[in-house]
């Protein structure tokens, strides 16, 4: 699995997994894309933020593009990171790639960029993305309410990060599930990642 600096060679690739998949771009505020130039326009203008940069994720199995992400919302001052803007084709959403993609950034934000606090959110609406966030091991932080307006509709945004002191142990559980010997010949996972909050 890898991920490509998103740019103009990956729409082809892009508009095959994007075309007829009207329900994966409902939390987004854009798409779907009635043809191919839509979605042309869109990626040109991702690939292009100087503040927000994008990366195409290209799954082994397939060796074509199939969804995006991002790290946006960055402040170097304060040591905080989003992951955000994320779209993936329902050809990627809910396999061992998706996961593997998702934490390669975490991994980046984390590691290599030396960030302290890596965040998530989504439209609490999104129950999806929800689970997607409790499963990588991000904690809630609660909900601001009418907070973002979405192809015209308001809608209430849900917080959730991992901090530095926490990274450690979110990293060791991800990487364990991502293990070869937690996938049978079939390529199913043998144990599901869950993340299990600690009390205090």
């Amino acid at each position: 699995m890898s991920l490509e600096p998103l740019g103009r060679g990956h729409i082809d690739e892009l508009w095959r997994v994007a075309e007829g998949a009207d329900a994966s771009f409902a939390y987004l505020r854009y798409g779907p894309f009635a043809h191919q130039r839509d979605l042309e326009k869109l990626v040109t203008e991702l690939a292009g933020r100087a503040d927000q940069p994008f990366w195409a994720v290209r799954p082994e199995s397939s060796r074509t593009a199939q969804g995006w992400l991002s790290l946006c919302d960055i402040y170097p001052a304060d040591g905080a990171i989003e992951i955000g803007a994320i779209w993936f084709s329902p050809r990627l959403q809910r396999t061992r790639a998706a996961t593997e993609a998702i934490f390669l950034l975490m991994q980046y934000a984390m590691d290599e960029l030396q960030y302290q606090r890596l965040v998530w959110r989504c439209n609490a609406a999104n129950q999806a993305s929800l689970n997607a966030a409790a499963r990588y091991g991000f904690t809630p932080e609660g909900t601001w309410r009418g907070s973002a307006l979405s192809k015209g509709r308001r809608c209430d945004v849900a917080w959730h990060s991992i901090i530095a002191a926490e990274w450690p142990v979110r990293r060791a559980a991800i990487t364990a599930w991502l293990a070869d010997e937690n996938f049978d010949e079939h390529g199913r996972a043998r144990n599901r990642l869950v993340h299990v909050p600690t009390t205090s």
